[in-house]
């Protein structure tokens, strides 16, 4: 049998190719409001960052999500991205 090829997508705080269930995507909706993707499937502008708590402080401390999405992003999304991490990782 012929292996599937497994997507790769880079991570905007440490530019690493990484497989995609890895990564976590956030979102910036056609109409500018900014989420969590969990399904990776939302409509608009994506960005991926690798699941890691170190990752979301360095990327919160550099706020690379507002510069990514061309959007104002709140210090919010960085806490929600930690608690979902958390839940997944249970």
């Amino acid at each position: 049998m012929k292996q599937r090829k497994v997507p790769l997508r880079k991570c905007i705080v440490t530019n690493e190719m990484k497989p995609k269930q890895e990564l976590v995507r956030i979102v910036r909706s056609p109409e500018g409001i900014v989420s969590i993707d969990i399904t990776g499937k939302k409509n608009g502008r994506g960005a991926y960052m690798t699941n890691d708590d170190e990752i979301f402080e360095l990327a919160k401390k550099r706020d690379v999500l507002s510069r990514h999405l061309q959007t104002k992003v709140d210090a919010t999304i960085y806490d929600e991205l930690r608690e979902a991490s958390k839940r997944s990782r249970k």
